[in-house]
C-alpha cells in the first residue's frame, strides 16, 4: 500500500475545517419561552437533599448489592453460551 505524502499537518487540518464551520454555521439563539420553562423544570437539590441521599446507606447498599448480581448473573449465562457452542463445533 503506498503512503500518501503530507503536505500539511493535522493542525492545519483542525484549523481549516473549524475556519470551514465557522463560515457555514450561524448561530441561533433558542427563544425565550423555552429557556424559561426549562429554567422553571431545572432545580438544583439543597445541600441537605445531597447528603440525605448519600446517608441514605441501605439504599446504596441494595443498589451496588443488585447491580453486582446482575453482572454476576450476565457473566455466568454469558460463560455457559460460550461453553455450550464451544462444545458442537
Amino acid at each position: 500500500m503506498a503512503k500518501r505524502k503530507q503536505t500539511h499537518t493535522p493542525e492545519e487540518d483542525i484549523q481549516f475545517l473549524e475556519a470551514h464551520l465557522a463560515g457555514t454555521l450561524r448561530p441561533i439563539s433558542p427563544p425565550k419561552e423555552l429557556v424559561q420553562r426549562l429554567g422553571a423544570r431545572i432545580r438544583m437539590p439543597s445541600r441537605s437533599e445531597i447528603t440525605l441521599r448519600f446517608t441514605d446507606w441501605r439504599r446504596v447498599f441494595l443498589i451496588f448489592g443488585g447491580v453486582v448480581s446482575g453482572m454476576l448473573v450476565l457473566v455466568t449465562v454469558a460463560r455457559a453460551l460460550y461453553y455450550l457452542a464451544g462444545r458442537k463445533m
